[in-house]
C-alpha cells in the first residue's frame, strides 16, 4: 500500500480544515500509519507461521488459527485507516467542484463577472454540510472498527494459550500458542489508544463546528433585529415630523 500517495492527497485537506482536524491528521500519520508501516506489519508477519498447537492432526493448526484470528489485526487496521481517511477526500472533491463552477462561470461571462463564491474553500453552504458529514462518517467508522476488534478478540487481549474445543478436524481440546503475545498486545493497545484519541478529536471538532455556526446565526439574527428596529424608529420619526408639518399648515394664521 502506497501510504505516501494517500498522505499527499490528505495534506490538501489542511487548507480547509480546523485546528482539530490538523491535529487529527498528525495523529493518524504519526501514531497510526507510521507505526503500522514501520513496526506493526513486522510484528504480525509471523502470526500463522509460529502459531503452534500440541497436535499432529492435519489441518487442525490452520483451523484453530482461523477460529481465533478470523481477520488479521494488520489487515483490519489497514481497512480502518483507508475507510477513516477517505471521508476527508469528500471535502477536496467538493472544493474542486466549486472551483470548476467558478472556471466555467468565467469562461461563459468573462473574467470580470461576479464570483459565484467569495472563497471556494470557505466552509459555508453545502461545503459546511459536506465537512460535517465527513466528520460523522469518520466517527462512525472508528467506533465500528473498535467494536469489531473488541468483539473478535475479547477486550483487545491476546492470551498466550488458546484452547480449540470442538473444532473439526481437531480431536477434543487442542492447546495452541500465539507467537510473541506480549508484544502484539502492546501494539494492539497502542493502536486502540490512538484510535480513541482520534475519536475524541473528531467529537470536539463536530461540537466546535456546530457551536461556531450557532454563534454566527445568533449574531446575524441580532444584526437583522437591530436593523429592523432602527428602520422602524426612523420611519416613525419621519412620519411624526410629517404629521407636525401638516398640523402647522392646517392651523389658521393669526391676523395682526
Amino acid at each position: 500500500m502506497d501510504w505516501k500517495t494517500l498522505q499527499a492527497l490528505l495534506s490538501g485537506v489542511n487548507k480547509y480544515s480546523t485546528a482539530f482536524s490538523r491535529i487529527w491528521l498528525s495523529v493518524v500519520f504519526v501514531f497510526r500509519v507510521l507505526v503500522y508501516v514501520v513496526a506493526a506489519e513486522r510484528v504480525w508477519g509471523d502470526e500463522q507461521k509460529d502459531f503452534d498447537c500440541n497436535t499432529r492432526q492435519p489441518g487442525c493448526t490452520n483451523v484453530c488459527f482461523d477460529h481465533f484470528f478470523p481477520v488479521s489485526h494488520i489487515r483490519l487496521w489497514a481497512l480502518q485507516l483507508i475507510f477513516v481517511t477517505c471521508p476527508s477526500l469528500l471535502v477536496i472533491m467538493h472544493v474542486a467542484y466549486r472551483e470548476d463552477r467558478e472556471r466555467k462561470n468565467r469562461e461563459k461571462n468573462g473574467e470580470n463577472c461576479p464570483k459565484l463564491y467569495s472563497n471556494t474553500g470557505k466552509k459555508h453552504g453545502g461545503l459546511w454540510w459536506t465537512y460535517l458529514f465527513s466528520l460523522f462518517f469518520k466517527l462512525v467508522i472508528e467506533i465500528v472498527f473498535l467494536y469489531l476488534l473488541h468483539k473478535m478478540w475479547d477486550s483487545f487481549d491476546l492470551p498466550r494459550l488458546v484452547k480449540c474445543t470442538n473444532v473439526d478436524p481437531c480431536p477434543n481440546t487442542v492447546d495452541c500458542y500465539i507467537a510473541r503475545p506480549t508484544e502484539k498486545r502492546i501494539f494492539t493497545y497502542f493502536m486502540v489508544g490512538a484510535s480513541s484519541i482520534c475519536i475524541v478529536l473528531t467529537v470536539c471538532e463536530i461540537f466546535y463546528l456546530i457551536f461556531k455556526r450557532a454563534v454566527q446565526s445568533v449574531r446575524k439574527w441580532r444584526k437583522s433585529t437591530k436593523r429592523s428596529v432602527s428602520y422602524s424608529k426612523a420611519s416613525t420619526c419621519h412620519c411624526h415630523v410629517k404629521s407636525e408639518e401638516k398640523d402647522n399648515k392646517s392651523q389658521p394664521r393669526s391676523v395682526a
